[in-house]
């Protein structure tokens, strides 16, 4: 994370985030369907393409999450995010595959509790050179603004707890960002070698109250993101 992002008052000034809601916005569900299908089939191979002949990459966990997207300024998408609720004997996709903890880990309330899934970033903003309009990294400021409304929507659906399954690499991130997130168990292979995380979002707020306050103030604010259909 560049010094110049953390020290804007505005941390995402060329992405604006927002939840999608599938029976309201059915054709951008499908683009985000799409979106994915082409990042875990076509980019990463973690999905076979074969299984997904319309194309669109869904499961059995996108009617229990809610949905979130990242847009530039030309309404164009960028990244993706999705909050899993817990299923109905109270579990979590990565507890299929990271079924180790490390000792003495106690899990929070799973009714208190959701995980983060299928985060991504449009590849050619992964690796792209600046424009004159943009920092000079673009995925944190996407990243920012999907993590900015899973806060507001975690916050206002009593989500305490954010499980993620991520690299070593994007943990230590956002350790550097002040998100605070504890690994509670070892390494495996869960679309690519990760290890699973938990963050308290109180904790989350204290450690950026402390280092970085005009970031968890504009976590907060309540600006209106545009609604792209």
């Amino acid at each position: 994370m560049s010094q110049l992002l953390l020290e804007q008052k505005e941390f995402s000034t060329c992405f604006m985030g927002r939840e999608v809601k599938p029976g309201r916005d059915a054709a951008l569900m499908r683009s985000l369907y799409q979106f994915r299908y082409e990042v875990y089939c076509n980019e990463c191979g973690f999905l076979d393409g074969q299984d997904y002949p319309e194309q669109i990459e869904t499961d059995e966990h996108d009617m229990s999450s809610s949905h979130f997207a990242s847009f530039n300024p030309s309404a164009e998408l960028a990244g993706y995010v999705r909050l899993v609720r817990p299923d109905a004997i109270q579990t979590f996709p990565f507890q299929n595959h990271c079924v180790t903890l490390l000792n003495g880990v106690e899990l929070p309330p799973a009714a208190k509790s959701a995980e983060i899934s299928r985060l991504m970033v449009r590849q050619d903003y992964r690796r792209r050179q600046p424009t004159r309009t943009e920092l000079m990294d673009d995925s944190p400021q996407i990243l920012l603004s999907l993590y900015r409304q899973m806060y507001e929507y975690s916050l206002a659906n009593g989500i305490r707890y954010w499980y993620a399954a991520m690299e070593r690499s994007l943990a230590r991130a956002l350790t550097r960002m002040s998100f605070s997130f504890r690994q509670i168990g070892p390494a495996t292979d869960y679309y690519g070698p990760v290890a699973p995380y938990v963050a308290d979002l109180r904790e989350l707020e204290a450690r950026l109250a402390e280092f970085n306050p005009a970031l968890l103030s504009w976590m907060r604010s309540s600006i209106a993101e545009p609604v792209h259909g």
